[in-house]
């Protein structure tokens, strides 16, 4: 029986060679995860993302690779899975148009997008619903009297790029703000602290009595944050911040503690490599999109409003 020869095996010390498991089955037993070299480099988001999906691929026999391409090196990408280097392929950070898809279909490899293009007709994909999660952070904030509410978004490059996330976030803000009768006030900003204390600055030149803002752009949240200061504006007393689709752990680096609306990394790293698998192993008899909400987590930089003078 399957017990005793595994038994046999521990005590032989054994280890089953997935290599030679690849070649009787005809299969590498290796998922590709590509993710491109970011500026923001691996955020804590992708981390949990990366664990929770190589753990799952693991529980079922494969093996998880790491393939650094961005999306105008299609070639490379398809020049490998056509290699058979890999059973199916994990898509991340993908833009509304990406020519890693349609390299991805020519090479007529399994694959599973974590995100998702303008197009996803006949597609996979599993991804956060940005647009819930910026309704929520506007309806959190107008809850608590804020009706003047900023948005710190991704970079100008990433916009430009169509990259998906940016461009669905300022989509669904926009969205939310104008259901409301609520005027938006967004920017674009680089991923770094001082780029985001230039980018609140220029929130507060567009609305010098905003009482609120929305990040969604962790490293320059935290330059945001020491800019208000500098300008005298208290967090949360004059200026709410709410951070969303934030990292773990991210909300106890700052004074106050954000308020933040988490990323689910480790939800869509399982679900995307169980709809891989199951394109992978036959057993999908259709695309199964998911999307996911981010949820709040309390901190302290979220408070009632109150009315600021609007003189700059």
């Amino acid at each position: 029986t399957k017990a005793r020869i595994d038994e046999a095996m521990a005590e032989l010390g054994f280890t089953p060679n997935a290599l030679a498991r690849g070649l009787a089955s005809r299969r590498s037993r290796t998922l590709a995860l590509i993710y491109p070299a970011m500026e923001s480099g691996v955020g804590g988001t992708v981390a949990e993302f990366v664990r929770s999906a190589s753990g799952a691929a693991r529980l079922a026999g494969y093996h998880l690779v790491l393939w650094p391409f961005a999306a105008h090196e299609a070639e490379e990408i398809r020049d490998l899975v056509q290699q058979g280097m890999a059973d199916g392929v994990l898509l991340m950070e993908v833009c509304l148009k990406d020519a890693r898809v349609d390299a991805l279909h020519a090479a007529g490899v399994p694959f599973t997008m974590i995100g998702r293009t303008e197009d996803v007709e006949g597609l996979t994909y599993v991804d956060i619903d940005f647009t819930r999660t910026t309704d929520e952070a506007v309806a959190h904030l107008v809850a608590l009297g804020h009706e003047r509410i900023g948005f710190l978004n991704h970079s100008a490059e990433s916009h430009d790029n169509g990259y998906a996330p940016t461009l669905r976030a300022e989509a669904g803000y926009r969205a939310a703000m104008r259901s409301r009768g609520l005027t938006p006030h967004d920017v674009l900003s680089h991923e770094s602290p001082a780029a985001g204390r230039l980018a609140v600055g220029r929130l507060l030149q567009a609305d010098p009595g905003m009482t609120a803002v929305i990040t969604m752009n962790e490293m320059a949240t935290f330059g945001a944050m020491v800019e208000l200061g500098a300008r005298g504006l208290s967090i949360p007393d004059d200026v709410s911040v709410l951070s969303i689709v934030t990292s773990p752990g991210v909300g106890a680096m700052s004074n106050p503690p954000l308020t933040t609306m988490h990323a689910p990394g480790a939800a869509l790293g399982r679900l995307g490599v169980q709809a891989l698998l199951g394109l992978v192993e036959g057993t999908a008899t259709s695309p199964t999109p998911e999307l996911l909400p981010c949820w709040l987590e309390p901190g302290a930089s979220t408070a009632p409003a109150r009315p600021r003078p609007t003189v700059g």
